[in-house]
């Protein structure tokens, strides 16, 4: 990719000084980030760098065009380059996720779930109600009618892995609108393990009996047998719908496979087509053959126009990940998390679940170094490793201060990092956190003066040997280094 990066040099210093004519705050900004992007160790688990043909194919006119409906059928005339790359990535998609249908114009990973709930109830309960009513759309039922099938709607169950135990907001808790749009009991992880418990799962569903069984997490560190789920979602009618956000790269990249891979199982698949997919930021739904009408109905269903331009760049990254050298960097995902874990291990730190099997690790900094996960969030970024703080199963300081803190290797895996490198950085953690005391409240620490300086001098030696996209220059003018 450097002689890419080289290329893209004048194309990016030509793109900023544009700017710098209009708004001198914005492109200083741009600058700055890749240049804090390039200094820091990122292990935020659910972010990556995406390549730079993906970037460019954002930053184009394809922006300008209105395109409500589907390749084919718009609302809108003259949007036969918009059905070109919508096309193009759900081709792509298909192919790399050996999906029946995907649809690609969700903005985000909220706008996929909300995709698929939708269309869920859209083929649960409102075509069966059409046909009973002999109406073919909901603007030919009578007011009263209508106010049944709304009724109907919001009267629906969820199951959904517990927040502390690694799930997500977006499947169906209270602060996101999926818990204001069902009734949602959540299933959790054996105490003693961590791990999911599915007979206990199985018999929650017996007693709950959901619409809708929601697997997926954004911080459990293994994998998930989807073929169990899908048998527990069978015996209670239910739908299973499965959010990848979080470890579609591993998907895309063949290192979860069989029964861990969650397309040939699930009813409905949703992902973001960024973290460890390492495309634009965005979203995509993929769908049996019983969904996929339901699914095209995103817009105006739930979603706006699409962005034409960030389906181009979802095209552009699925096409890079149908590349052999994508299953090689996924491999080194999974195996750079092991390795991370494992020195972490080494070095006493306690782990979620003892270790992990995807791209994640959960590190439970209260019992191993009695801070908060806010606290030990703070002290790494003082010495230039960015992390975030997250809750544990049965957290004893609540989800906005945590007791974990979790990390992840995609973004640095595409730097080129490896074991060796993944062992310092395992080294640089307990540095900091290890010479890091409490402070006056949650949210206050003190680290052991010096630590931070150092360890910032070593993270940048390690950062030094695998640059970020190297061979791009934006020359002096953008140069924040």
């Amino acid at each position: 990719m450097t002689n890419i990066n080289r290329a893209a040099s004048p194309v990016y210093r030509q793109a900023l000084e544009l700017i710098a004519r209009v708004e001198p705050r914005v492109a200083a900004a741009t600058a700055q980030e890749l240049a804090d992007q390039r200094a820091s160790l990122k292990l935020i688990a659910s972010e990556n760098y995406a390549s730079l043909p993906v970037l460019l194919a954002m930053g184009t006119w394809l922006s300008d065009k209105y395109a409500e409906g589907v390749v084919g059928h718009r609302f809108y005339a003259g949007c036969r380059n918009i059905d070109t790359v919508e096309a193009v990535a759900a081709e792509h998609a298909q192919a790399l996720f050996g999906a029946h249908h995907a649809y690609v114009q969700p903005h985000s990973g909220i706008d996929a779930n909300l995709v698929a709930y939708w269309a869920i109830l859209s083929q649960r309960l409102e075509s069966p109600a059409l046909a009973r009513l002999g109406a073919k759309t909901v603007n030919d039922l009578t007011e009263a009618d209508w106010e049944r099938l709304r009724h109907e709607f919001n009267q629906q169950r969820v199951m959904g892995m517990a927040l502390d135990a690694g799930g997500h907001l977006t499947h169906g808790f209270r602060h996101n609108i999926s818990g204001k749009m069902f009734q949602q009991h959540s299933y959790g992880v054996n105490p003693a393990t961590g791990l999911v418990d599915y007979d206990a799962l199985a018999a929650a569903a017996r007693d709950f009996k959901p619409l809708i069984i929601v697997a997926g997490y954004s911080a459990y560190p293994r994998r998930l047998d989807f073929a169990r789920l899908r048998q527990i979602a069978d015996d209670n009618h239910a739908t299973l719908f499965v959010d990848m956000a979080h470890f579609a790269g591993l998907v895309a990249g063949k290192v979860m496979v069989g029964d861990e891979d969650p397309v040939p199982h699930a009813h409905i698949v949703a992902s973001t087509t960024h973290k460890s997919l390492r495309g634009p930021r965005g979203g995509f739904v993929l769908a049996t053959p019983e969904y996929a009408a339901a699914v095209d109905k995103g817009c105006p269903m739930v979603l706006g126009g699409p962005l034409g331009h960030v389906m181009a760049a979802k095209a552009v990254g699925f096409a890079e990940a149908r590349q052999p050298d994508f299953q090689v960097y996924a491999r080194a995902v999974a195996a750079n998390a092991q390795t991370l874990a494992e020195g972490l291990s080494r070095r006493g730190v306690a782990l979620v679940t003892g270790g992990t099997d995807n791209h994640l690790v959960l590190l439970d900094v209260t019992a191993s170094f009695g801070l908060t996960g806010r606290q030990a969030e703070s002290a790494l970024l003082e010495a230039g490793v960015v992390t975030n703080r997250n809750s544990i199963p049965h957290d004893p300081n609540g989800a906005w201060y945590t007791s974990g803190v979790r990390l992840g290797t995609p973004a640095l895996t595409s730097r080129g990092f490896g074991a060796s490198e993944f062992e310092e950085v395992a080294d640089l953690i307990v540095t900091v956190l290890s010479q890091t005391s409490p402070g006056s409240s949650p949210a206050r620490c003190q680290t052991v003066t010096g630590v931070a300086d150092q360890v910032r001098s070593r993270a940048a030696d390690l950062l030094e040997r695998h640059p970020l996209y190297p061979g791009l220059d934006l020359g002096a003018e953008f140069d924040q280094s």
